[in-house]
């Protein structure tokens, strides 16, 4: 594909020719889209980071009465625009319309493949489209972190973050160990069922249904991926029966209430006896 400026030129140079009369079709009834020229099947584009790349997209209409046609596109890409020509396009009978187009890739764009469709719809609602295959150069990436490990009674919580510049399919391995140095859980890495793009994010879970009842946990996630992609992440979690320490708890209270209370009531018997007059043999000596 040209660039930008070579793009520009054209742009401007086939808007002007844009209704040229195309030769007359025979026993074709409907409009039909299509990449120009060669008679390619789909488009396909390539460029650094930054480019402004050009095509051509052509609206046939072999019918006996003009038709005009909105031009848009789907999927190519966050952040990636595509610009028509003429965005709304009127083709006259038995006419071929060639729509020149700009595909500007983003500065910070990761590299890599991405895909999407151009899209014709006419008055009646009627749609046709063309694939386009969209591959941004630069030098490949592979990073990826752990973050906000957390211990959610029998879960483990956590999130994977695409750092580089390449879709990654990660895999994770989980390890706790107890206050004593003993193995809780230990997971060889195993492949985790996400493709994360660059840049993307997504939060994720690990079952733990067998963790001790009692114990102050280290608990450490790995995870990697192709292109050496490699991160660690920690955090600690405390075990603790509440159910049980609130019964022990509830039990000593108990005790401690009737062992006040019988104190109370010593208290006040002693209060109620009338006091002795004789002598107390204390074993004292004068």
């Amino acid at each position: 594909m040209p660039s930008a400026q070579t793009a520009a030129r054209v742009l401007g140079v086939t808007v002007l020719t844009l209704f040229a009369t195309a030769p007359r079709a025979s026993a074709a009834t409907g409009w039909s889209l299509a990449p120009a020229g060669d008679g390619r099947p789909s488009f396909y584009a390539e460029g650094a980071p930054g480019a402004v790349l050009q095509d051509t997209v052509s609206v046939t209409n072999p019918g006996g009465h003009p038709v005009t046609v909105r031009l848009t596109s789907i999927g190519i890409g966050t952040g990636v625009p595509v610009t028509f020509a003429e965005p709304a396009v009127r083709v006259p009978a038995r006419t071929r319309a060639d729509v020149p187009f700009t595909v500007t890739v983003p500065t910070g764009a990761a590299p890599g493949d991405r895909s999407g469709t151009l899209v014709a719809k006419d008055a009646d609602g009627r749609t046709a489209t063309v694939r386009v295959r969209l591959r941004v150069g630069g030098p490949a990436l592979s990073a990826l972190t752990v973050e906000h490990v957390a211990v959610h009674g029998d879960r483990i919580t956590y999130e994977l973050v695409n750092r580089g510049t390449t879709v990654l399919v990660p895999k994770l391995a989980v390890h706790a160990e107890g206050v004593f140095g003993r193995d809780l859980l230990d997971r060889a890495p195993r492949p985790l069922p996400v493709r994360l793009a660059p840049g993307s994010r997504t939060a994720l879970s690990e079952p733990w249904p067998g963790h001790p009842a009692l114990d102050a946990v280290d608990v450490r996630l790995t995870a990697t991926a192709a292109g050496g992609a490699q991160d660690t992440a920690s955090t600690r979690a405390r075990f603790v029966p509440w159910g049980a320490v609130a019964g022990t708890a509830g039990a000593l209270t108990a005790g401690a209430a009737v062992t006040v209370v019988r104190l109370r009531r010593r208290r006040a018997g002693h209060a109620a006896e009338p006091l002795s007059t004789k002598a107390e043999l204390t074993g004292a000596v004068r």
